[in-house]
Formats: C-alpha cells, sequence, structure tokens
C-alpha cells in the first residue's frame, strides 16, 4: 500500500466483505456483524465510503444522521429515525496502519462535515475508541463529558469518549 495512490469512493454493497474483513483486523476487540455495515449503508448510503487503493480497499467510514447523546450500541442494528436527527455520528473510520500517516483520515472526515453541513446538522458525533482521541482532537472534536453517557460508553470500553464537533 506504500506509496500507492489511494482515493475516497462511495462504499457499495459489493464492498461489504472486504470492509468486514478490514473491520475485524484493524477493531478485534470491537467486532461488528457484516449486517450492521450493511444496515448503515442502506440508511445513509452518502456517508459510507472506501479509501481504494491500486490493488485493494485500506479503509472505510460509517456515517448517518442521528440524535445527540445516544450513540447507538455496538452490533446493533438501526431503523431510520422516527425524529429528525440532531447530530452526524461518524460510526467508524478504519485505515490500515500503513495509510494512517496518509492524510486521508483527515479528508475523509472533511468530506463527511460538508455533508453535515449540507443537511443542517449543528454538529458530528462519534464514540473515540483504540487511543484515537488525539487524532479526533486535529479533526476539531472535543470530548462531551455526560455522566448520562457513561454506562453507553463502557458498553465499548473503558477508555471509550463521547466526542462532538461543532459545525457553526
Amino acid at each position: 500500500m506504500t506509496g500507492e495512490p489511494l482515493n475516497w469512493r462511495v462504499m457499495t454493497v459489493a464492498d461489504l466483505p472486504a470492509v468486514k474483513a478490514l473491520a475485524d483486523a484493524i477493531h478485534p476487540r470491537f467486532p461488528e456483524d457484516e449486517a450492521v455495515f450493511a444496515n448503515r449503508l442502506a440508511l445513509h448510503p452518502c456517508g459510507c465510503g472506501v479509501l481504494q487503493g491500486e490493488r485493494a480497499i485500506a479503509g472505510y467510514v460509517v456515517g448517518h444522521p442521528w440524535h445527540f447523546k445516544q450513540p447507538p450500541a455496538l452490533n446493533e442494528l438501526l431503523a431510520p429515525p422516527t425524529t429528525p436527527p440532531s447530530t452526524f455520528y461518524i460510526h467508524d473510520l478504519a485505515l490500515l496502519p500503513e495509510t494512517r500517516k496518509s492524510g486521508a483520515g483527515a479528508v475523509v472526515v472533511e468530506m463527511l462535515a460538508a455533508r453535515a453541513r449540507l443537511m443542517q446538522l449543528p454538529n458530528m458525533t462519534l464514540v473515540a475508541v483504540n487511543n484515537s482521541v488525539h487524532f479526533w482532537r486535529r479533526q476539531g472534536f472535543d470530548i462531551v463529558v455526560d455522566p448520562t453517557l457513561d454506562r453507553q460508553l463502557r458498553s465499548y470500553d473503558e477508555h471509550a469518549s463521547y466526542m462532538r464537533r461543532e459545525l457553526t
């Protein structure tokens, strides 16, 4: 992968097995079924992309409109929101280790921010895991401290942080 051109493109149903394989390799402590990725793709196709290399997919992103301070549980299928969404939730951004210094993560975060602004959502949110808080801070996210979220966050792991980036 090193040195080859990388480009973000829209995720398709055909990409789901490769996305699941990447998720299993990158996030072994946070397993999710392929059905969850298919669910998010169906929920909001414009928020799902893959980082395409010359030979293989090197990463993926999954995001969708959702509700502020209501992060979905891991490995949970979602129905479309029945009330207007109040945030653009980044469910997952995963890159192979050799692509992490390429700038691809920052590029796709800005793409998602543009999408959220078009939808007139006031912010983007996510649950940071795997020591990723520093990356997300560089992207303009801050930790939201709210004791009511603590129990939900512990279902991810003891170091999970709910984070927000204001878009206004």
